[in-house]
């Protein structure tokens, strides 16, 4: 097949586009062209997504069996896209995200959960509902934390941060919310998956790991997988509501439980997380935390430090 690729020069694109060119599919690129291809040789169109003429000047001539739409955030990165497209593709696989969900007591959450209309994930709860309107043969997938070599994000890197420097580790509440991580690559295997899949048109899923971890017992994993000791590590409770720290964020997780179900998932595209969190951290750990030194780089603690020092008082 033929596929467009939005990005596919960050993170989850980069596991995508080395997967699909190794099955054999004809992968093209569409960014600005600001890094390095993932594999050598691979056709890249370069343009702003956020610019749509521009956009629909340089994909208005080609032609594509399946697009994966993996960083429109609003609909309006969307939208241009399916106007051009709309009558010409087998398949539209878009990047959602679990954040879209109405926090709730009943956990964990399905596909058919209620929506929340403030999320700053909305955009991409009116994407696919576009898609759903304009009877797009599409796939959405809606994951939890994604984490893994590659990750833009501080997610599991805010924690080998501290772990790794013998710091204390801050975190919200008593430490017992309840979050799910799931690995880029078990993402990746599974929008894959999806491609050319009668059972995955129409349909949303939910896809992380298998497990939940509590805040406080994810510090203490980093913390196993870093060589350090779980029983000596220092973690802080606090009450987030006691500070203003603008629009800087002192802790990467929602202070929330998050997780969902993925049976559907499972069930319709056959497949299942290869790594579990222990095996996926460590992958993290050593194949991109220590491999691009970020264990010996100068990390700003200056919120860590006004937390701890109210805290001690």
């Amino acid at each position: 097949m033929r596929i467009l690729m939005m990005g596919g020069t960050r993170f989850i694109g980069v596991y995508l586009t080395r997967i699909l060119v190794a099955q054999g599919h004809e992968v093209v690129l569409f960014n600005r062209g600001n890094r390095a291809v993932p594999v050598e040789g691979i056709e890249q169109l370069h343009g702003d997504r956020t610019d749509p003429d521009r956009l629909k000047q340089v994909l208005a001539g080609q032609l594509f069996d399946v697009i994966f739409d993996n960083n429109g955030r609003e609909l309006s990165d969307t939208q241009p896209l399916v106007e051009l497209f709309k009558d010409r593709i087998q398949q539209f696989i878009y990047m959602s995200s679990a954040g879209v969900y109405l926090k709730s007591d009943q956990m964990p959450h399905v596909e058919g959960d209620a929506l929340d209309p403030q999320s700053r994930h909305k955009g991409k709860a009116e994407t696919e509902a576009y898609l759903i309107e304009q009877k797009i043969p599409f796939t959405a997938f809606r994951p939890t934390y994604i984490y893994g070599p590659q990750n833009y994000n501080d997610l599991e890197a805010w924690f080998f941060d501290r772990v790794v420097r013998d710091r204390p580790v801050p975190i919200p509440g008593n430490g017992q919310h309840i979050t799910q991580f799931g690995h880029v690559r078990d993402l990746a295997r599974a929008m894959v998956l999806a491609v050319g899949n009668p059972k995955a048109l129409g349909q949303i899923y939910n896809v992380s790991g298998k497990s939940t971890v509590t805040f406080d017992g994810l510090a203490r994993v980093c913390a196993a997988v870093a060589g350090k000791s779980p029983d000596d590590l220092k973690i802080v409770h606090y009450d987030p509501k006691a500070f203003d720290f603008g629009k800087r964020k002192a802790f990467p997780l929602r202070p929330q439980h998050f997780f969902a179900d993925i049976y559907k998932v499972q069930s319709d595209l056959n497949w299942s997380p290869e790594f579990d969190l222990i095996s996926g951290l460590k992958d993290s750990f050593q194949n991109d935390y220590l491999a691009r030194g970020r264990d010996r780089a100068e990390i700003d603690f200056s919120l860590d430090d006004q937390i701890l020092s109210l805290v001690a008082n």
